[in-house]
């Protein structure tokens, strides 16, 4: 060897020499490392913090198009103003109008939310005088979803059992892990003033005397300081009713000055309010507590609490009679994903260490494997800082680092390992100093570009980008420790334990003595004191040194001196035939030409192309939707023949399902989209399935099948729809065509136009398309005769409010007693409230002053009643009214089969001048996600090619490399095609990404090699032969380690090592959530590093010689 091309890299040099330092820092890392993994939140999904505002405004007993007209656009006029925003959609409906603004990505949400918030301030002054509430004004969060629901139920009345789970909320409520709970079910107090219409006519009282009087009665009012000698007293009238009936006691006085006693007019009860949800567990009814977590809280801590909570009220709180039964506990989940994951970590870097030593011998495997749980441990040091919480995203990504962290190691010590034994006159320091200067340029370069392709990830816009934006920043800072690692401590261990075979002897069980010691003495304490977790894997690391001792040392013998070899040998051979001759020549035609094959293969097969990877049902949802202005009541009895016909279909007692909930007007939407106010006229039913790996039949989409099929033809007079819950973040529906315009008539008649063209297609694939705009809210119009009513000197206002106060009721006080406060609710008794005549004969009461008399004139006499039917709802998308068609799809199909078809149909449609029909929704996020991971991967290339240009001052290097990423694709194509896997948009996409850096940083560490030869003297042939043979290890350890971390993920191979060592069950099953979710990305890149293997070994030396011959010319190219 060339001494004096010999360099070292100071730090490593330092760090060798400085051992007890790097030792001590070591320690350190791992401790303070596992602490904060310790404290680090967990929960499943990313917390996604996207700059989108709400505005809620209620404006009870308007219809939609009062609020549109009154609320929604007078706010939007003032929102629209605002810069950064993206677009701005609203829904008015009867009594409420939810306005929502969405901002770009790069906009901070707290300032987004503090700018809306003025220009709602501004468009106060527009809004109506008698809006009772403020609109509210919030962030979107996606952790507003409930974590859990908690049902309570018993022999014992409703209002009861509503007590006990208020009393539960206030608890849980406290915890600083909880935003909020909301109760479903169960009745909540009023105190109602039920007027009899004709008591009060006769007696000259009107509602707002009645008002009047109570809020004057029902008072505590201060009247300041009284000194009272040297005692300064504060002086209070105290009012406030003690009891509901001290308001039957008000006298109430007329225009005319008739004393009247409320009592001796209306009835007063201290009631519920009328009953607008309903809650049942398994056909039980229920009171039901929805949870809501706080963003960036633990929730696994969170949960623990909350059942911590329940034990003890069940056991010292609550009556016998009360049960509490939890449901759509998300943390389940959450710990049987985290688990898995952690697991499959445990898998991977087993098989990685067992691969590693026949290369490389158990010790230095084993310290090169150590690599993973140091990297590990120095990203969790920086996750706080950078706002990242443990879930699936930021397990996954140490997952798929996993293969990757130890590629810098093992080219470290693999290089350190065969310096040391190829020179016998170097030390273990010197050997490591060299090793370490001679291969950080190429690992440097290496690492950046397999950084590379995820800097551009970090920029992903949209909810998917936020969403996923915890891969590429975990994956970054991991691979960064790496680095760290493999030049810091990697080296260090090295020069402690790496020896000469040569100077070794065979492994005695003398030789392993203390270890072994040390594991039967384990052993014996653990079943001592019961830890028979701790005792049994004693045994099993004893039996598997014995294995080692015994069996294993013999066989990495024989690999590393006759199997290895006697390959390298015929790789050499091989190799010299690609680079001789005309062979360069064909090598990357075949290539291409593979390419193109795979392609067509690819295209020839059709896969199932989706968004999202969607996985096995984990819930069923039944949706019901009864015409606008049904009371819940009816909409609860249609609810029970849907029980019935759910509960047909899952049969008596399924193995599968875990229970059965239905929610009725509160809890009834969608859980990614859920209503904010209460929908009396919807209702849904739960189905939740077993977790997977406790099914007797893990397909659970058969029974969504069967359910869908059972409402194939739905229920009579009811809009039914079943669905499953929807992976990933919220993106819409699959199928989501809007079409936009201002007049509602046109836009009714092109949404049914579009409507009945695709049910005519009969494309399949399509479960129910269904339109938002519909004409079912039945209402009665009042035609007030203007010239009537200014002849009787009324006014509008005076007409509506008393028809209000009447009918929908008024708040005029509260009622405070020991335990809570409740409304006072003034209105006319029921027998008036249901009929039209009735509220008609109501009397407008007023002091005319022209004549001095008291006078009182009928509704009936000014106005004329029409019935018909409006709206359900007005939605509109900037500033213009929109219909949309929506629909799941069918089980078995995806989107990109479906969609082009009805593109095809919406294009062919004729529209109206100034009206729109897109599509939107999940096709709208997958277009932008395609085109930003299309536009991202081609910054991704210019960085890795510029990173190569610089190392190398050559621009056909990075291009032979840059090459072998494109030729990889032949694997991924082939791979799907021939074993029929779905392509996910996003999951395939980001898995070529980290698949690109791997492919590349291999061809760096040849490439670089090679030329290093050729520096030394050898001659091109020989330094290609040479070159690859030596770089062929670590390029082939580095591919085996990413492929082995990553089949168990590919495959769902599920081991629970806690249970395997402390009950001997391994709980052991194939397949599960991760899977689905997981396995386009896992098999992505398995499919790529194979070929890729073989393209960096066997493609890329043949091309280099060929740019090689190209630059000198035809001479001697025979």
């Amino acid at each position: 060897m060339n001494l004096d091309r010999l360099k070292e890299l100071k730090f490593t040099a330092w760090c060798v020499e400085n051992r007890t330092s790097v030792y001590i820092f070591t320690i350190l890392i791992s401790v303070v490392g596992a602490m904060i993994y310790k404290n680090l939140p967990k929960e499943l999904f990313p917390d996604v913090v996207v700059p989108t505002i709400t505005v809620a405004t209620i404006y009870p007993g308007a219809t939609p198009s009062d609020i549109e007209n009154l609320v929604t656009k007078p706010l939007e006029k003032q929102i629209k103003s605002i810069n950064g925003i993206k677009k701005i959609t609203s829904n008015s409906m009867s009594d409420f109008c939810l306005i929502t603004a969405e901002f770009n990505t790069d906009q901070d949400a707290k300032v987004c939310k503090q700018k809306v918030t003025d220009a709602v301030d501004k468009g106060k002054k527009d809004l109506p005088s008698d809006l009772k509430n403020d609109p509210q004004i919030q962030e979107f969060d996606i952790s507003e979803m409930p974590i859990m629901n908690i049902n309570l139920a018993g022999d014992i009345p409703l209002q009861q059992l509503k007590k006990y789970a208020e009393d539960l909320q206030d608890k849980i409520e406290s915890q600083k892990e909880i935003t909020r709970v909301d109760i479903i079910g169960g009745y909540e107090r009023e105190i109602q003033v039920n007027v009899d219409l004709y008591k009060m006519t006769a007696s000259g009282i009107t509602l707002m005397d009645i008002e009047n009087a109570i809020s004057r009665e029902n008072l505590n009012v201060s009247g300041g300081e009284l000194r009272v000698g040297d005692v300064r007293r504060n002086l209070r009238v105290t009012g406030e009713f003690s009891d509901p009936k001290d308001i039957g006691n008000i006298v109430v006085r007329s225009f005319t000055g008739n004393p009247v006693f409320i009592k001796d007019i209306a009835e007063i009860r201290d009631g519920a309010k009328d009953k607008q949800d309903f809650a049942r567990l398994d056909n039980k009814t229920v009171v039901t507590l929805n949870v809501i977590k706080r963003s960036g809280e633990n929730l696994l801590d969170a949960t623990d609490k909350i059942y911590e909570t329940l034990d003890d009220y069940q056991a010292n709180r609550f009556p016998k009679g009360v049960k509490v039964q939890v449901t759509g506990d998300t943390s389940d989940n959450t710990r049987i994903q985290l688990h898995d994951l952690v697991n499959t970590v445990i898998i991977g870097f087993v098989l990685v260490v067992f691969v590693l030593m026949f290369f490389m011998g158990f010790q230095n495997a084993f310290f090169v494997g150590l690599a993973v749980p140091l990297s590990c441990l120095i990203a969790f040091l920086l996750m706080p800082g950078l706002g990242l919480t443990m879930n699936v995203i930021v397990l996954f990504a140490l997952l798929l680092a996993l293969g990757i962290i130890v590629d810098d190691a093992i080219v470290v010590i693999e290089n350190t390992h065969r310096i040391f034994h190829q020179h016998p006159e170097f030390t273990i320091i010197q050997a490591a100093k060299y090793a370490a200067g001679e291969v950080f340029i190429p690992v440097l370069a290496g690492t950046l570009t397999t950084l590379a392709p995820f800097f551009p990830l970090l920029f992903w816009p949209g909810v998917v980008g936020k969403f996923m934006k915890n891969l590429p920043l975990t994956l970054i800072i991991t691979l960064g420790a790496s680095l760290f690692v493999a030049f810091v401590i990697n080296p260090v261990f090295a020069v402690t334990f790496m020896k000469r075979e040569d100077d070794t002897h065979v492994v005695t069980l003398k030789d392993v003595r203390i270890w072994f010691v040390v594991f039967v003495a384990t052993a014996v304490g653990g079943y001592a004191t019961h830890h028979f977790g701790i005792a049994n894997f004693s045994v099993f690391s004893a039996l598997m040194l014995l294995l080692y001792v015994f069996v294993l040392q013999f066989a990495i013998t024989a690999f590393q001196e006759k199997v290895w070899p006697k390959f390298l040998n015929g790789y050499k051979t091989f190799l010299r035939k690609l680079i001789h001759g005309n062979a360069p020549i064909y090598v990357p035609i075949v290539t291409f030409g593979l390419l193109l094959l795979s392609i067509a293969v690819l295209i020839l097969t059709k896969p199932q192309v989706e968004f999202f990877p969607n996985s096995e049902p984990n819930f069923a949802y039944v949706y019901c939707k009864l015409p606008m202005g049904t009371d819940a009541i009816v909409t609860d009895s249609v609810t029970k023949i849907i029980e019935k016909r759910v509960y047909k279909v899952l049969g008596a007692n399924n193995p599968d399902v875990t229970s059965v909930i239905t929610n009725v007007g509160l809890g009834a939407g969608d859980p990614q989209n859920p209503d904010k106010v209460a929908t009396p006229f919807k209702s849904k039913v739960t189905v939740a399935f077993k977790r997977f790996a406790d099914r007797k039949d893990p397909e659970t989409s058969k029974l969504l099948k069967k359910l869908q099929d059972e409402f194939k033809d739905g229920v009579a007079g009811a809009d039914i729809s079943v669905e499953k819950e929807r992976n990933g973040p919220p993106v819409g529906k699959p199928i989501n065509i809007e079409i936009t315009g201002d007049d509602f008539e046109v836009l009714s008649a092109l949404s049914q136009k579009v409507k009945n063209e695709i049910d005519k297609s009969g494309i399949k694939g399509i479960n129910e398309l269904k339109s938002d705009l519909q004409l079912s809210k039945p209402e009665i119009s009042l035609d007030i005769d203007r010239e009537k009513m200014n002849r009787e000197g009324i006014s509008l206002g005076q007409v509506a409010v008393e028809l209000r106060s009447a009918l929908f009721g008024k708040e005029v006080s509260k009622f405070r007693d020991a335990n809570d406060d409740a409304p006072i609710q003034l209105r006319l008794q029921e027998k008036y409230r249901t009929k039209v005549d009735d509220l008609m004969n109501l009397n407008i009461s007023y002091m005319d002053f022209s004549t001095g008399s008291f006078r009182q004139v009928p509704i009936s006499s000014i106005a004329t009643l029409r019935y018909t039917t409006s709206f359900n709802q007005i939605n509109r998308k900037n500033q213009r009214r929109v219909a949309t068609l929506a629909s799941d799809l069918a089980e078995g199909y995806s989107a990109n089969q479906v969609v082009p078809d009805v593109e095809k149909i919406i294009s062919n449609i004729d529209k109206p001048e100034g009206y729109d029909i897109v599509m939107t929704g999940e096709q709208e996020q997958q277009k932008e996600t395609g085109d930003f991971l299309a536009k991202a991967f081609g910054i991704a290339l210019a960085l890795m090619i510029m990173i190569m240009v610089t190392q190398f001052n050559s621009l056909a290097k990075p291009l032979i490399i840059a090459g072998s990423v494109l030729f990889s694709l032949i694997g991924v194509f082939f791979g799907n095609a021939l074993f029929g896997m779905k392509v996910s948009v996003v999951m395939t996409g980001v898995g070529f990404f980290s698949l690109a850096g791997i492919v590349i940083r291999n061809g760096i560490l040849l490439i670089e090699f090679i030329d290093e030869l050729r520096a030394r003297g050898k001659n091109v042939e020989d330094a290609i032969v040479e070159g690859g043979a030596t770089r062929i290890t670590p390029v082939i350890l580095t591919a085996m380690s990413a492929i082995l971390g990553l089949i168990p993920l590919a495959i769902g191979l599920n081991i629970d090592f806690e249970t395997l060592f402390s009950e001997f069950n391994p709980h052991f099953y194939i397949g599960g959530d991760n899977v689905s979710f997981w396995g386009p990305l896992a098999w992505t890149m398995i499919y790529g590093l194979v070929v890729a293997t073989f393209l960096t070994l066997l493609v890329v030396p043949s091309i280099y010689m060929l740019g090689v011959r190209v630059k000198n010319g035809v001479r001697g190219w025979f």
